[in-house]
């Protein structure tokens, strides 16, 4: 996972909180009717092909982030791959469709449907009657009250990240028959559909011992088109094989391997033929869409290092081998030795650009959004008219099609931090605190005491604390440091990549970073100006000082590679932020100490990193948005809201919306929450993440799925001569 992205099941963690003051905030939207949802703005691309046209038999070799610490969703330290193979192998009494929207799972439930709601909540599930575990035993109700008593949270010796849902359950019991299971509910709850997605056998659940340590290495049962032969850690890879049991539609491949590959060194496997399907970065998908382009060419590859002939131009592997041929006697040893290794070097990236040929890009949106998160704890944003002026500032349209547009994507602004376009609950309540509004920041910056031209005492030095933050940690940079930019110490802040230009379309993705309930680190390039470059002329004029303090932001990204984007949208949210005379001091932080030591623990003013969007937002969302409140330790419990700021009444509207169980009643008290979660400014929804999947041309019904959960079963290879097709899936 780049840190562009957090599940919002992950651990959570208590920090220092200050209170911010509350402010009068403009009549606020937030009811409404279902068609504010609209459509998903981008749909699956997934190669569609009937399984008629899918070949019996081959294994796809599937690049993934890592092979998991453990296959037990439930626990901490899950991670994507944890999830991706519990949609292979383990039961999920519902999925996702194409629009993020829960959908029945008809392999496993003939139906579920609320029959009581007084004096309690009763949920009647009718188990699909085919439905077996691996090893010959029905699924039943058995297996749903291990999954519910190890997760209600009232036993501490199950090691499990979340409870929620479960913790409302009074009890579970079989119904007429077998096949029936009856869920009764202490308290209503309207995000039941949630629960038991995924659904583990009563093995798995039954003990503490079987929950922390049975499904850590291996599940022995399971109960879906495809079953975990073999988790590989020497080689990085787990290996999935057809279930013989399996009741619904035969899988058309007879293997899935799952093979850890790191995100830049995905183009050369690719190319190698050592993987058939990878999530990639824009890099590499412009170099499979040259590819494509360049068939029957002598073209060079993009990027590679020029090689130099006589009239200076750069030549293709052919030219620059005849011309060596023809200057042979003419060359000294050593030049010739060079220019021999170059051929090599050109030649072995145009075959690799040849292979390239066979692979397509999908292209789709991930059901997540990149945030500008705002610290309120302490410094300037601990005022909400700083940080509403920063938000006010902003020009998310631009920001979002920065990172999209170039890509051939939709680039809307997320309007919603509950949900996306298409989905139940989404409806964009951005009006809350208003459009890009250069007048008003200044205004509100103004009101809150920031002065432009004010007298302005002498500053700690860089290695001193954190300018914002009062925090724990000094300063940090990544060792090969090469100077910290500050973007507005004048007021002629370059502004090309505002204009759309070539600079900020080159970085483009954010690399995977978030998970079904784990922080994931990986990684995105920090926004510093080139070695050696200065900083901008004038910086001491026309300042925004308050008590002798310039309004310095700091601005916390991670170095590593895989995620250039953030650099890019960094630059220019410190452009925007600088024409209202905020000052950003944009500074890169190892990766592995980015959540750990700066957003977790309140390192920074601000930062970019994701969450995905639930079908559930009254319980995914809750923690990351829930008022920080005191630990029995004497700090403060900020659970996921990494920002601390969060309100009484954003409080209670998710706990209103927990137990509504009508669906229109409880989209618009999400609604009317999210409005309030923009009013406070604390975190700005910027744009939907690309999603971006190179697969083999003759690799249908996967890719690029959106918000869609994959259907194992269907994908495959395609048949000699077949072609796919132009609907959205073939399941029948």
């Amino acid at each position: 996972m780049s840190h562009d992205g957090v599940g919002p099941r992950a651990v959570t963690r208590s920090v220092a909180f200050l209170t911010a003051g509350a402010l009068a905030v403009p009549l606020l939207a937030g009811c409404g009717s279902d068609d504010e949802s609209g459509k998903p703005l981008a749909g699956p691309e997934i190669a569609p092909a009937a399984r008629a046209q899918v070949a019996d038999g081959g294994t796809l070799r599937w690049a993934v982030d890592d092979v998991p610490e453990t296959l037990n969703t439930f626990q901490s330290d899950a991670d994507a791959v944890t999830g991706r193979i519990a949609q292979a192998v383990l039961p999920s009494m519902y999925r996702q469709d194409a629009a993020g929207r829960p959908v029945r799972n008809a392999d496993y439930l003939e139906s579920a449907k609320v029959v009581d709601t007084e004096p309690k909540q009763v949920v009647l599930y009718k188990l699909n009657q085919q439905a077996v575990w691996s090893d010959g035993r029905e699924i039943g109700a058995a297996d749903f009250a291990a999954q519910w008593r190890a997760l209600s949270g009232k036993d501490g010796a199950y090691w499990t990240a979340r409870n929620a849902g479960y913790d409302r359950i009074e009890k579970i019991e079989r119904g007429a028959n077998d096949l029936q299971v009856k869920v009764t509910f202490a308290r209503p709850y309207a995000d039941w559909q949630s629960l038991f997605s995924p659904l583990y056998p009563k093995d798995v659940m039954g003990t503490p011992d079987s929950f922390n340590d049975g499904a850590r290495r291996a599940l022995k049962v399971t109960a879906g088109p495809f079953a975990v032969q073999k988790v590989d850690r020497k080689d990085d890879r787990v290996t999935l094989v057809r279930n013989p049991r399996w009741w619904g539609h035969p899988a058309k491949l007879s293997e899935i391997d799952l093979e850890a590959v790191a995100r830049d060194k995905r183009a050369e496997v690719l190319a190698a033929g050592k993987i058939d399907l990878a999530e990639i970065d824009p890099a590499d998908a412009e170099r499979i869409d040259l590819a494509a382009r360049a068939k029957g060419t002598s073209t060079p590859l993009q990027g590679a290092s020029p090689l130099l002939g006589p009239g200076g131009g750069r030549l293709a592997a052919k030219s620059l081998r005849s011309w060596v041929r023809a200057h042979d006697g003419e060359l000294s040893d050593s030049r010739l030795r060079a220019l021999k290794k170059r051929l090599r070097q050109l030649e072995r990236k145009e075959k690799q650009q040849a292979n390239l040929r066979g692979f397509e890009v999908r292209k789709s949106l991930e059901p997540a959004y990149t945030q500008l998160a705002l610290n309120g704890s302490a410094g300037p944003l601990a005022d909400e008219r700083v940080r509403r002026a920063v938000a006010r500032a902003l020009d998310r349209k631009a920001l979002a099609e920065t990172v999209l547009k170039p890509l051939g994507l939709p680039a809307q602004p997320v309007g919603s931090h509950l949900a996306l376009a298409g989905q139940a609950a989404y409806a964009d309540n951005s009006g809350a605190i208003g459009g890009q509004d250069t007048a008003e920041a200044q205004a509100l910056l103004a009101d809150a005491g920031w002065v432009r031209g004010g007298p302005v005492k002498p500053q700690k030095k860089k290695g001193d604390k954190a300018a914002g933050s009062q925090g724990k940690k000094a300063r940090e940079t990544s060792e090969d440091s090469d100077g910290t930019y500050i973007v507005g110490e004048d007021n002629k802040a370059d502004d090309r990549k505002d204009r759309g230009g070539e600079d900020g379309a080159k970085h483009l993705a954010d690399g995977k970073q978030y998970g079904d309930g784990h922080l994931r680190q990986g990684g995105a390039a920090g926004a510093y100006a080139p070695k050696g470059t200065a900083a901008p002329a004038g910086a001491s004029s026309g300042l925004l000082a308050k008590d002798g303090k310039p309004l310095v932001l700091r601005f916390v990204i991670p170095s590593g590679p895989g995620s250039e984007t953030l650099r890019t949208v960094a630059e220019r949210i410190g452009t925007m932020l600088a024409r209202v005379g905020i000052r950003t001091d944009i500074t890169k932080v190892s990766d592995d100490s980015y959540f750990k030591d700066h957003i977790a623990s309140g390192e920074y003013d601000l930062a970019l990193y994701s969450w995905p969007a639930s079908a559930f937002p009254a319980t995914d969302a809750r923690p990351i948005y829930a008022k920080p409140v005191p630990a029995a330790d004497g700090s403060l419990n900020v659970e996921q809201n990494y920002t601390r700021v969060g309100t009484d009444q954003v409080d209670q509207l998710f706990d209103q919306a927990a137990s509504t169980l009508d669906s229109g009643e409880n989209h618009a008290l999400i609604r009317k929450a999210d409005s309030r979660i923009w009013a406070a400014a604390g975190s700005i929804p910027l744009y939907q993440r690309p999603q971006l999947t190179a697969a083999r041309k003759t690799l249908v019904n996967t890719g690029a799925f959106g918000f869609q959960t994959p259907v194992y079963e269907d994908m495959g290879f395609l048949r000699k001569g077949a072609k796919p097709s132009a609907s959205a899936s073939a399941k029948g």
